[in-house]
């Protein structure tokens, strides 16, 4: 490791090593555990889907970035950390509007330019908030702000429509506000938990949220033949 430019940004780290943050680290097989559940039934389906398989393959390997982001702790680790998290976010959104819309194309764009609007729009008001001299405000959650909101919208919209992912949803948006709490008081809780700190927390209660909304994929919207290989 490069001892120069290690990430120090949770309360688990304490100096440059691949072992600093060993509850952390291992935590992370957690999304690998939420990814392997939900890989049979996509894999045994008479045809498979192409889309499903590959955004269940993203929670699995967003443990792989996250474990390297908390091992390696550099810039480019931490690249592989957050890139796989926000891919996912896009891919199954457009799994969604895929199997929703029935493969209708020109309506799976309107969702996805909506979508990527909204995006963009409330990353920009979370950076408002974010802005100015001084900590992050929630640890730096802020930036996870679009994925809630996408969640709740979801979460509301099955309900309404009585759809059964709709159980799905709201239970894992009610996870992801805990998840959120845990990493937004990682280094506030630093000695009360005596150097270990909460974001390991983050790590498990996420795999759980990834894991629900795989398992609302997979149960609740199969793939039809435009989702098909």
């Amino acid at each position: 490791m490069d001892t120069a430019n290690f990430i120090d940004i949770y309360c688990e780290r304490t100096a440059a090593g691949f072992w600093n943050e060993p509850v952390n680290a291992l935590t992370n097989l957690a999304f690998i555990i939420a990814a392997l559940l939900a890989w049979p039934t996509a894999w045994k389906r008479p045809r498979r889907g192409i889309l499903e398989l590959t955004v269940i393959a993203l929670v699995g390997i967003i443990g792989v970035g996250s474990f390297l982001f908390h091992t390696l702790a550099t810039p480019l680790s931490g690249a592989l950390d957050v890139i796989p998290i926000w891919l996912f976010f896009f891919s199954y959104i457009l799994l969604l509007f895929v199997r929703v819309t029935h493969g209708k194309v020109f309506d799976t764009i309107g969702y996805m330019v909506a979508t990527l609007f909204g995006f963009v729009l409330i990353t920009y008001l979370a950076s408002l908030i974010g802005s100015g001299d001084g900590p992050a405000p929630l640890n730096g959650s802020l930036q996870y702000a679009p994925a809630m909101v996408a969640m709740a919208l979801g979460a509301v919209v099955a309900l309404w429509k009585k759809h059964p992912a709709g159980r799905y949803f709201a239970f894992a948006t009610a996870v992801f506000v805990v998840s959120i709490f845990f990493r937004s008081i990682d280094e506030a809780t630093c000695s009360a938990t005596a150097g270990l700190g909460t974001h390991f927390l983050w790590h498990i209660l996420n795999a759980v949220v990834l894991g629900t909304l795989l398992q609302a994929a997979v149960k609740t919207l199969p793939p039809r033949w435009h989702d098909i290989h």
